[in-house]
């Protein structure tokens, strides 16, 4: 076990180190840069000026010379400074991934929740009407833009019965405090969250239908049947876990996602996460912040994949990671 963790660990240095080559590449290619996002709608600015500005936030350099100097950093543990919020990546990654994780977490305890039951109570009454009323949820919840889904959920929580804030993440000109303000979140919190939850639902309830039709298939179903237990003991104690292999795995691969932020819902309800922050820094050349969120998703996405391949192992005591 020991031993896989560690190969894996040092194959996704690799990997980390190739994403980083291809992203910092892919930025500096790009059309416009931070100087030129910055000094585009002043006149009065000179090409001397201009010059200057790209010498001092190091765009003079070639993208050879240019990545070499971020990835020493990096191996320095300094990940650079931001240009737009003029502070070190790593300090803006630190406040901003919490409010992407408040906002994520609900959203992901409520789709296991929700999700996994509807999946097994869908495959236990397979072609009914329950069935095709879950089903038909489920796809209503993948098919919704998330930008029409919030959109609609303002219009009908906030704007119409006036039940919940439009967007932000505090009320406006009011000093809560402890309590108080942890409450304040929590209410600008339940739309973002509404959101996340009603579009993850509809994927993990698909796959928890899928596995579990799989397993009621297999002959030990149909000899538990056969031996005179309950219905509820051969789905919940024989069937489910074994569908719950599976699905952990795709559990691990979704836990990246706690952090990684939602750009669209989160500027769209104005929460000022990774998500929203990588927008911007996208929009204004922001290469540091790029990189450094970049690297910190791609890191989440290795160690979320080697989560899910040791929970397998736990799981399913059958597989051996070698």
């Amino acid at each position: 076990m020991w031993q896989y963790i560690v190969r894996r660990i040092f194959i996704g240095m690799f990997v980390l180190l190739g994403v980083s080559m291809i992203i910092y590449g892919l930025i500096r290619i790009a059309p416009g840069d931070y100087v030129s996002n910055l000094t585009s709608s002043n006149p009065e600015v000179t090409q001397e000026m201009i010059d200057q500005l790209n010498e001092l936030y190091g765009l003079n350099d070639s993208i050879p010379e240019g990545y070499s100097k971020w990835l020493i950093g990096v191996m320095q543990g300094d990940l650079g400074t931001s240009f737009i919020e003029q502070k070190p990546v790593t300090e803006v990654l630190s406040s901003k991934m919490w409010f992407s994780f408040w906002m994520a977490f609900p959203a992901y305890i409520l789709q296991i929740l929700i999700a996994i039951p509807l999946g097994i109570l869908s495959a236990t009454k397979q072609y009914s009407k329950t069935d095709y009323a879950v089903t038909t949820f489920a796809l209503m919840g993948m098919s919704l833009p998330s930008f029409f889904f919030a959109a609609l959920l303002q219009r009908i929580f906030a704007q119409e019965l006036g039940w919940l804030p439009l967007s932000g993440m505090k009320t406006a000109r009011m000093d809560y405090e402890g309590f108080a303000l942890v409450m304040d979140m929590a209410r600008h919190f339940v739309l973002p969250v509404m959101v996340l939850t009603v579009l993850g639902i509809g994927g993990l309830m698909r796959y928890s239908r899928t596995n579990m039709l799989e397993v009621l298939k297999e002959d030990y179903i149909r000899t538990a049947r056969a031996k005179g237990l309950s219905e509820s003991k051969v789905i919940y104690k024989h069937a489910f876990r074994n569908t719950l292999i599976p699905i952990v795995t795709i559990l691990g691969g979704m836990i990246p996602g706690l952090f990684s932020g939602s750009m669209i819902t989160e500027g769209i309800f104005g929460i000022d996460g990774i998500g929203n922050a990588s927008l911007a820094a996208l929009r204004g050349g922001d290469i540091p912040f790029i990189m450094g969120a970049t690297l910190f998703m791609a890191a989440l996405t290795l160690i979320g994949t080697l989560v899910s391949d040791v929970l397998y192992g736990v799981v399913d005591p059958r597989v051996r990671l070698k």
